[in-house]
């Protein structure tokens, strides 16, 4: 194992702690009533073997518990029946490191691809056993190719560029393999109508005009696989082309052969090619039922001097189980099609693993090319597939392939871009959600498809606890010898229940034993939280597994006590019959009044500041204008410092409010007098709470002091001396004001006279502007009227015209 799979081995761990307390309640649930019943309910159940483990009341399935609640409860480690999945690697040969250039060839059965090859997993319920694969392309692995081809009438022409296929194929695959094989078959149709013509003379030559063809057929084997390329041009030659009515043609039928007529075939343990050659399309299951096959095919081999024998008997196969068999025999499939048909065979393409379309020329000319890039095409991509798994038992996958590129779900499956040498691995998870019904181990295979070799993986059950191989048959502590005794608990035998298998199926609600189920004669049966079982109560389980009914009558439960901030006892004790029971130092009937009084000590050490009394570790101030958590607030107080001036005052300075009652009054405080600020204590200095304070008397002096209590005792230091402000000088304050005045008034005029000029300059500069614009008439007054009018008769110059 390399350390990917110790971290996701430790990774498991933590998430299963994790999920312990969610785990807990679907073992409680599942009401299991033996050891074996519980570890297949999930991983994280435990089977408590423990004899006096339960309680009145509880129920044998009380035993089956995550392991925390187990150990919660008082169940000894060494009791708790909890066994383990484990996994046993039993062929783990190295995959093959070989070189085509060296000398010693190997056989095919000695060349290891993956590893490991056998592996035994002990499956638990819920738990998954990880192991990892490794694959590696063997260089120089040998290769059998079987050439399919339709040799209806229009591969009349594709069929001489074959003819010479054998030797050249052979000379490139050298290139890849030296361990190369070739084989050949043809298919046309079935030998039915409508499929072809049955009249004597189509049966002879189907062919129309002077062509000459062989005599239809479904499909035959021409050539053995075989390392002699010579052989296969030779045969290949004297193939003749045949014909059939319908587009179509029945190259399912050959396929299905090739496939499961392993030895007529002679296909060797090594790498499997079909190369499918054809120019139209395919028949498929039910297009039998035209010539009256109505029989499904049986999918087995029925060659008779390698010719198909059962055409006309057996429908064709369906895509299907024709996917199922190449899958079986781990064939590899190349469709080497023209243009017109690619779209058909790509479909077909992606419904069989491991295959692969290629377009062929209209004469076949490109066939090798086509047959080298389909090979690399295949043979870089591994792709893992497994058997059917049995009932309840899941498999993923995640692949490491080249280049650390990781892959999970179906992309877990494959590693594609693989070339030769490289190695790639698979991290392969098994898990169990149940056990077999029969018991027994069963076998699931894992091989990557289109190889021969496989992992054989062999899965046993744990589907009982160890202890139960030491149970004692019709135990005495069983009633009666009514059940075996195993795992610490009686395990009934049929018809019998009860925790020590006491009653009978028949008897289990009589009113006999309901009486004995009811408190003080009440009508309540089991407090209505449980059942009758047997004249004993089994309490009822709840949602939430650790909320627990107990008692004979399960009169009492873990969750019903008093709570103190929304917390069952407070969060300092346990509920058992609905009674608190505190822990050390705490007390009260919700477990909420601590003993311990160092909360209540305030800052100066004393108890809630000498101002309440402590309860439950919690201050209870006796004056009420204190709160806080130890009485240190008090909002409608004044100040420390407002507090005490008066006091202060009078004693240090023989001032104040209080100078008449300062005896009386103030004597509550040693006064100490400083000569200066610089000698007053400092709080740095202190062990103890001090206050500095700075007030004013009545002629605004200041005066400064302390306040601090230590040892009970209250100290106040004073400045002796007070700090009065000096008074005002009057001369300077007289001539400020007088310079003040005379300085304002010499600024407003000379704003006045600034104002002024401004105002005289926009005058004249408007006098001028109306004084440009005036026209004056220099040559005679404006309003001088001349005294003379003039004046023409109107009918002087009419007289003279007429003339």
């Amino acid at each position: 194992m390399d350390l990917r799979l110790l971290l996701i081995a430790a990774l498991s761990a933590v998430l299963g702690h994790s999920r312990a307390q969610q785990e807990g309640s679907i073992c409680i649930k599942a009401n299991a009533q033996s050891c074996g019943e519980c570890i297949q309910v999930s991983e994280a159940c435990g089977w408590c073997t423990d004899e006096n483990f339960l309680s009145v009341g509880e129920s044998k399935s009380a035993r089956c518990d995550d392991l925390e609640s187990l150990k919660a409860r008082k169940c000894a480690v060494t009791k708790i029946e909890n066994p383990r999945g484990n996994l046993r690697i039993d062929l783990n040969k190295p995959v093959t490191n070989r070189k085509k250039d060296v000398a010693e060839k190997l056989k095919p059965e000695q060349i290891t691809q993956i590893q490991p090859q056998k592996l035994t997993l002990t499956l638990r319920s819920g738990e998954p056993q990880t192991f990892q694969l490794k694959f590696k392309r063997a260089e120089d692995y040998p290769i059998d190719l079987y050439y399919l081809m339709d040799l209806s009438f229009s591969m009349k022409d594709d069929l001489e560029n074959v003819k010479n296929l054998g030797t050249d194929l052979m000379r490139e695959m050298q290139e890849i393999t030296s361990d190369f094989r070739i084989g050949f078959g043809s298919f046309v149709e079935k030998t039915v109508m409508p499929y072809i013509s049955t009249t004597p003379a189509r049966l002879i030559n189907p062919c129309t005009g002077n062509q000459n063809c062989t005599s239809p057929f479904s499909y035959k084997n021409v050539l053995k696989l075989t390392d002699k390329g010579d052989e296969f041009n030779r045969l290949v030659s004297q193939q003749q082309i045949s014909g059939n009515l319908d587009s179509p043609e029945g190259g399912f039928d050959a396929i299905m052969q090739v496939a499961v007529c392993e030895e007529q075939i002679g296909w060797r343990n090594v790498t499997r090619l079909l190369v499918f050659s054809t120019d139209a399309g395919f028949h498929f299951a039910g297009d039998g039922k035209l010539g009256g096959i109505v029989l499904p095919n049986d999918g087995r081999c029925h060659l008779t001097d390698n010719m198909y024998t059962m055409s006309h008997y057996y429908d064709y196969p369906s895509i299907a189980h024709l996917v199922q068999k190449l899958s079986d025999h781990n064939i590899q499939t190349i469709f080497a099609v023209t243009e017109e048909f690619q779209p058909v065979y790509k479909e077909l393409k992606n419904l069989i693993p491991k295959s692969a379309v290629g377009t062929l020329s209209s004469n076949s000319s490109n066939v090798i090319k086509l047959i080298i890039d389909a090979y690399n095409s295949l043979s870089s991509e591994v792709i893992l597939e497994n058997g059917r798994l049995p009932e309840g038992v899941s498999i993923t996958y995640k692949s490491i392939c080249k280049n650390g590129v990781e892959g999970t779900g179906e992309n877990g499956r494959k590693c594609s871009n693989i070339s030769i040498g490289d190695e790639v691995s698979f991290h392969i998870s098994v898990e169990s959600s149940k056990c077999p019904s029969h018991g027994k181990s069963e076998i699931i295979k894992i091989k990557p498809l289109g190889f021969t070799e496989e992992v054989e993986v062999v899965l046993n059950f744990i589907c009982e606890c160890e202890c139960s191989k030491e149970g004692e048959s019709n135990s005495e502590k069983c009633y009666e010898g009514n059940g075996t005794f195993e795992c610490g608990a009686c395990k009934c035998n049929e018809g019998r229940i009860g925790r020590l298998c006491e009653c009978s199926k028949d008897e289990v609600r009589t009113d006999d034993l309901d009486a004995n189920c009811r408190k003080d004669n009440g009508t309540d049966i089991c407090s209505n939280n449980g059942d009758c079982v047997c004249g004993t109560c089994e309490c009822k389980k709840r949602e939430n597994a650790a909320e627990v009914y107990s008692g004979p009558y399960c009169e009492c439960d873990n969750f019903n006590c008093d709570r103190s901030n929304n917390k069952l006892c407070g969060g300092h004790g346990r509920c058992e019959c609905r009674v608190c029971i505190c822990e050390a130092n705490y007390t009260g009937s919700a477990c909420d009044c601590s003993m311990d009084n160092s909360t209540c000590l305030a800052k100066n050490g004393q108890s809630c500041n000498g101002r309440g009394i402590c309860e439950c570790g919690v201050c209870k101030c006796t004056n009420p204008k204190f709160q806080g958590p130890t009485c240190e607030i008090c909002p409608t107080c004044p100040g420390v410092c407002t507090e005490h001036k008066d006091c202060v005052q009078c004693r240090a300075f023989e001032a104040g409010e209080k100078k008449d009652t300062c005896e009386r009054d103030c004597s509550y405080f040693q006064l100490i007098k400083v000569k200066d600020r610089d000698k007053l204590p400092q709080p740095t200095d202190q062990s103890f709470p001090l206050t500095h304070c700075k007030e004013r008397d009545a002629n605004d002096c200041w005066f400064y002091y302390t306040y601090a209590i230590r040892n009970d005792t209250k100290e106040v230091y004073v400045v002796e001396t007070l700090e009065c402000p000096a008074g005002p000088d009057i001369i300077p304050i007289v001539a400020g004001v007088v310079a003040g005045i005379v300085l304002i008034g010499l600024a407003l005029l000379l704003i006045w006279k600034l104002l002024m000029i401004i105002h005289d300059r926009r005058e004249f500069a408007k006098f001028e502007k109306e004084k440009m614009n005036a026209k004056w008439d220099t040559q005679g007054n404006p309003i001088y009227k001349s005294p003379i009018n003039q004046f023409q008769n109107p009918s002087y110059g009419n007289k003279g015209a007429a003339l």
